[in-house]
């Protein structure tokens, strides 16, 4: 199966570029980033807090099917409703370190919407290390279960 969240890679730099076309309205592939009940439905993590404003943050915690606690958290930089939201990413007990991760949503048209997104890591050998996971995979999964479950909202 084709994957539709298109993660590209450059050799030698310290982004990842993350492109993903949705048959979802604008405005509903921005709620999906928004409203905290969708954030959890489509991460499949419990939201603990989510300010979204410019200079607020958030807080989730996951749970591995082992019981294992995975906690993530951040800095909301800039909020601009169905445009972008510029923020840090961490994760906690892992060795990455803070990543900067811009999200730019575009209307393609009244039912269409793309999110572009730029990640930006401390190092190639940082942003190397990420992309040995299943990091493209993960993502793809994520945004399927994204559009499943805000198609079914519609």
């Amino acid at each position: 199966m084709e994957r539709k969240t298109k993660v590209h890679a450059e050799d030698g730099k310290q982004e990842i570029l993350i492109t993903r076309e949705f048959d979802l309205p604008l405005k509903m592939l921005f709620k999906a980033y928004q409203e905290p009940e969708i954030v959890e439905q489509w991460m499949g993590t419990k939201v603990v807090k989510l300010e979204n404003k410019n200079h607020g943050s958030y807080h989730f915690v996951t749970t591995d099917p082992a019981g294992n606690e995975h906690v993530f958290h951040g800095t909301v930089h800039e909020f601009l409703p169905d445009q972008k939201i510029i923020r840090t990413f961490e994760m906690e007990n892992t060795p990455f370190p803070v990543q900067l991760e811009f999200l730019e949503f575009e209307k393609l048209s009244e039912t269409t919407s793309k999110l572009n997104m730029q990640i930006i890591y401390r190092s190639v050998a940082d942003r190397d290390e990420m992309l040995k996971l299943p990091f493209a995979q993960g993502i793809n999964m994520a945004h399927n279960r994204l559009e499943e479950i805000l198609t079914d909202l519609k």
